[in-house]
């Protein structure tokens, strides 16, 4: 799976591609059939006491899955951010094995 990183107004991190990235994995790992992900890092001052926003929009067969989360840290957003879209296609290979 190709992964593509944008970084909203904020630097580089290499350390939170890499910890998506074995994410990413995990997930492509159950679901051979994702093609790409999206991966979205924003900060929001406004926002207290989160304020770390990831959001992950996948590539797959039919409409793309879309999954966003704002934590009190990056790697705790990834995290929920990658169970939502755990569920998300958990549900999806659910109907597609079904037709």
């Amino acid at each position: 799976m190709e992964a593509i990183f944008e970084f909203v107004q904020l630097d580089k991190s290499e350390n939170l591609e890499s910890f998506t990235q074995k994410k990413l994995n995990k997930l492509e790992n159950k679901y051979n059939w994702i093609v790409r992900a999206n991966v979205f890092f924003k900060r929001d001052e406004n926002q207290k006491p989160d304020g770390y926003i990831c959001e992950i929009k996948l590539s797959v067969p039919g409409p793309e899955i879309f999954a966003q989360s704002n934590e009190n840290s990056f790697e705790a957003a990834i995290a929920q951010t990658v169970s939502d879209l755990e569920r998300q296609c958990s549900k999806r290979k659910a109907k597609m094995t079904s037709h």
